[in-house]
Parts: C-alpha cells; structure tokens; sequence
C-alpha cells in the first residue's frame, strides 16, 4: 500500500464566501500518486471552510458563484446569518476574546495569514458554523487512478470567512495500490 500527499494552495476573496473548483487539482494528485485503486481524501485545514461533492452548474451570478452555490449561500443565510456584532451568538465569548488576544501580532500564523489580526475578525461565527455543517472534508473511491465522482460530480473547497482575504490549503491524501 502506497500513501500520496499533496497540498492545493488558494486564496480567498473578502466579502463574500468565496468558493473554488477544484476537480482537476484533486485528479492531478491522484495522476502523480501512481495509485490506480484506493481511495482520496481532500481536507480543509481551516475551521471556517468546507470541502464538498456537487453537480457543476453552468449558470453563475454576478459575483461569479455557480447558481447552486448562490442556493446554498441563500440558504445557510437563513440558518446562519452573518455575525455582525459582538453578542450575536454565544460565540466569541469572554474566554474565547481572551485567549486569542496574543494572537494579533502576527507570531501566530499560517504561512502570510496572521490568525487573528484583530478582534473584529473573530466575529466569523457563522462561517464556523456553516463549516461544521457542511464539513471539512470528502473521501472518494479511486478506480483505474481516477476518482469515481460520475460524469458531472465536482469538487468543491469553500471558505465561508467573509470578514477577509486568507490564503487556504486543502490537504489531499490518495491511499491505495
């Protein structure tokens, strides 16, 4: 049995959850494992962001989000709406707001991407809860090296953070013969 691992390196946009197609990436790694039969699986190293399978749509809006992605942006809207205040959810809490303040200073990264470069950045509730929901992570079957998603199946990484711009990194993990 072979392990593969690779990482896909995006950035995301502010203002909005920012999503990315990452289908031929993911293939790409499954290609240069030399695995033809196991399984892959592509994780978000982020608590705000998913990772998910869905059909590619063809039509997109203005801010060029696939019109399915527009759906599900509308609906987890309704269920969790963008924190825009201190006090909105029970999350930042006093312990919370305490324990990240030394991370302001840039010590405390990801690659460029300070964690918490100020406390109005930590009122992201939602995406947080938008990411547990949806999850962080899909595994596919892998047969003759390619990932058995059908004929119109994608792969989706989202960041659902809309307070900034990060870079992100989705861990992929082909594990097979």
């Amino acid at each position: 049995m072979t392990v593969h691992t690779d990482t896909i390196q995006l950035h995301s946009k502010a203002g909005r959850p920012t999503y990315f197609e990452i289908t031929d990436e993911v293939r790409r790694i499954i290609s240069e494992s030399g695995i033809t039969t196991g399984i892959c699986t592509v994780a978000s190293t982020h608590t705000t962001c998913s990772v998910f399978f869905e059909e590619y749509c063809h039509d997109v809006d203005f801010a060029g989000d696939e019109f399915i992605q527009a759906d599900l942006n509308e609906g987890l809207d309704k269920v969790f709406p963008r924190c825009m205040t201190n006090n909105q959810y029970h999350h930042p809490g006093p312990a919370h707001v305490e324990a990240v303040k030394g991370m302001t200073d840039g010590a405390t990264s990801t690659g460029d991407t300070i964690l918490v470069p100020d406390l109005e950045s930590l009122l992201n509730t939602e995406a947080h809860l938008r990411g547990t929901l949806i999850g962080a992570s899909q595994t596919f079957v892998v047969e003759d090296a390619t990932p058995q998603i059908g004929a119109v199946g994608y792969i989706y990484f989202v960041d659902w953070d809309p307070n900034r711009e990060r870079d992100r990194k989705v861990k992929v993990a082909v594990i097979g013969e």
